[in-house]
C-alpha cells in the first residue's frame, strides 16, 4: 500500500481541529501546526495552545508550533479595529497565518497544506480558500480547499470536542472578535 501524502494542517484551536482532522486523515498523513499571533490575551493563547498539544498527543498526530509574536498581527491590522467579523481585518489575519504555514510546509517537505479556519460559522470559506490558493502557488504547494462547516461540520466538530473533553472558547481569538 502506498504511503499517504503529507499534509500540514494549520489549527487555530483543538475544538476546530477535530472534524477537519477526521476528514483529512482518510486521504493524508496529517501533521498539525499551531500559529496564531492573533489570539489575545496571552492567557487565552496559552490555554488554546496547551489544549491543541494535548489533543494532538491523544490522537497520535505530530504537532508543531511557531512563535507567538503579536506585534506582527497588531501592526498588520492597525486601523482596522472597527472592522466587522469576517471583514478586511480577518483577511489580513488569514494571509499572515497561512503565509507562515506555507513557509513552514515548504521548508519541511510538505506538498500540501490546509487550515481549520473554515469550520467556523464566522469565517468565509471562499476568502480563506482564495488566500490559501494564492499563497500555495507562491510556495509551490497544494492548498486543500474546504468549507469544513458544511455538511454539519461545525456541529460535528463541537460534538467531537465535547466527547474529547476539550476547552471550548467563546470567541474566534482576536481581541476585537471578543468584543
Amino acid at each position: 500500500m502506498d504511503a499517504k501524502p503529507k499534509l500540514l494542517l494549520h489549527i487555530c484551536c483543538a475544538p476546530c481541529a477535530t472534524y477537519p482532522i477526521k476528514v483529512l486523515r482518510s486521504e493524508y498523513d496529517v501533521e498539525l501546526l499551531f500559529y496564531n499571533p492573533n489570539i489575545h490575551p496571552e492567557k487565552e493563547y496559552n490555554i488554546r495552545l496547551e489544549e491543541a498539544r494535548r489533543y494532538a498527543r491523544n490522537i497520535g498526530v505530530k504537532f508543531y508550533e511557531l512563535d507567538y509574536n503579536t506585534s506582527i498581527w497588531f501592526n498588520s491590522t492597525k486601523g482596522l479595529e472597527g472592522e466587522p467579523e469576517g471583514g478586511v481585518r480577518c483577511e489580513i489575519c488569514y494571509r499572515i497565518r497561512l503565509g507562515k504555514v506555507a513557509q513552514f510546509a515548504h521548508a519541511n517537505g510538505f506538498g500540501n497544506f490546509a487550515t481549520t479556519l473554515s469550520v467556523s460559522p464566522h469565517k468565509k470559506a471562499k476568502n480563506i480558500n482564495n488566500i490559501g490558493q494564492a499563497i500555495g502557488q507562491i510556495y509551490s504547494l497544494n492548498f486543500y480547499e474546504a468549507d469544513f462547516k458544511k455538511n454539519e461540520g461545525f456541529k460535528i466538530a463541537a460534538q467531537l470536542a465535547k466527547e474529547a473533553g476539550l476547552y471550548r472558547q467563546n470567541y474566534c481569538g482576536c481581541i476585537f472578535s471578543k468584543k
